[in-house]
């Protein structure tokens, strides 16, 4: 990860998730979201952790370092993605992608608040133009879900998501300072968050029965190795590097991509407002980044 340029974890980054919106939906009906969340995370965590024992990498932490690598699973990769899974349950994928774009202007607030991390205008105001471009592209999808408690239920799920993994985010900035070592602190991570979709699910009482449809399978992998391992280490790499908040742009730029897929494989057909918020979501983006790349 560290020979990557900050540009190449970005695209990584966006091009691998901004696809995983669509290949969550194949998730949804085999299994509940507290499941699919656990398997995905159980299953990206252990390769994590089989990669770092083949390295010879130290794999023991201090009880205190596991807490704090328990909380960073538990907000990021635990239940802010089961607040995802539930989301797309009620709205479309686009919706979600779009309540996400806040996550700059979320994580670079709270880390001006909390951690000491300066944030400038020029990185609000990208925020702001980049959330309204974004919000422009999916309107007509606005105008479909208005009063129906589908919607309601969805948008709800997704301020949830965003919130805890911002949450999620600051806890791994705060946790790199601590000189926890990178693989294993990512491993470590994803296992606590599996561990917590696992509570949930055995709270809820719900059913461990592995679905049998090859798609979920598939998308499943592709969830738990291209969307959550190399992803992930992409992008907590690049956090390290310019801070939560200048990440957190990854989260404007996904639903650029969510939208070309939409159109290929949804048969979605953008109008003149979907490219005018593109361009605003570009333009943001540039706006918040510019100098930092």
């Amino acid at each position: 990860m560290h020979r990557l340029k900050n540009w190449q974890l970005f695209a990584i980054c966006v091009l691998t998730w901004g696809t995983t919106w669509y290949a969550i939906t194949f998730q949804l009906g085999h299994a509940t979201p507290a499941v699919g969340v656990a398997l995905r995370f159980a299953l990206a965590g252990a390769s994590v952790l089989a990669f770092c024992a083949a390295r010879g990498l130290r794999l023991r932490f201090a009880p205190g370092d596991h807490l704090v690598l328990a909380l960073q699973g538990l907000f990021m990769y635990g239940v802010s993605y089961i607040c995802v899974y539930h989301a797309e349950r009620h709205v479309v994928s686009g919706l979600v992608a779009v309540g996400y774009s806040a996550s700059p202007l979320v994580a670079g607030l709270g880390g001006h608040a909390f951690l000491g991390l300066r944030v400038s205008r020029r990185f609000v105001a990208g925020g702001l133009v980049g959330l309204v471009g974004v919000a422009l592209m999916f309107w007509p999808e606005f105008g479909k879900a208005a009063g129906s408690q589908d919607a309601a239920l969805g948008l709800a799920f997704t301020v949830g998501a965003v919130l805890l993994s911002s949450v999620g985010s600051l806890i791994a900035t705060r946790n790199r300072s601590r000189g926890l070592s990178f693989w294993p602190s990512l491993g470590y991570g994803m296992l606590y968050g599996a561990a917590a979709a696992m509570v949930v699910a055995l709270q809820q009482a719900e059913s461990f029965a592995l679905p049998t449809a090859m798609s979920w399978w598939l998308s499943l992998l592709y969830l738990a190795l291209a969307g959550s391992v190399l992803t992930f280490a992409c992008f907590l790499t690049l956090q390290e590097r310019v801070g939560p908040g200048r990440a957190g742009a990854i989260s404007v730029m996904t639903p650029l991509l969510a939208l070309t897929v939409s159109m290929i494989f949804e048969g979605f057909r953008p109008d003149v407002l979907t490219l005018a918020g593109a361009g605003l979501a570009v333009a943001g983006n540039v706006l918040m980044l510019r100098r930092t790349w």
